[in-house]
């Protein structure tokens, strides 16, 4: 039986502000049926949602699509523990 490697965040950063305001992390929306409906950021790292490599680039891919502000972030996965 394999096992997900699930061990990653998405964390924005957002590029005006200089380093000064700390990173938001991604929390993944997913229908009843598991099905991925979007993202929220928020700032408790330890509610955000651990996932894959791959569902991360799905987060990342979503919301440079999706957010009309995303060009104001840095967006980037992260190992959990980072």
């Amino acid at each position: 039986m394999e096992t997900k490697d699930q061990r990653y965040l998405v964390q924005q950063n957002k590029l005006a502000d200089g380093g000064t305001k700390p990173p938001v992390f991604a929390k993944v929306m997913r229908s009843k049926e598991g099905k991925f409906e979007g993202v929220s950021f928020i700032k408790n790292k330890d509610k955000a949602t651990v996932m894959t490599v791959a569902e991360a680039e799905e987060v990342i891919a979503w919301a440079a699509s999706k957010k009309s502000n995303a060009k104001e972030y840095a967006t980037k996965i992260i190992c959990l523990g980072q």
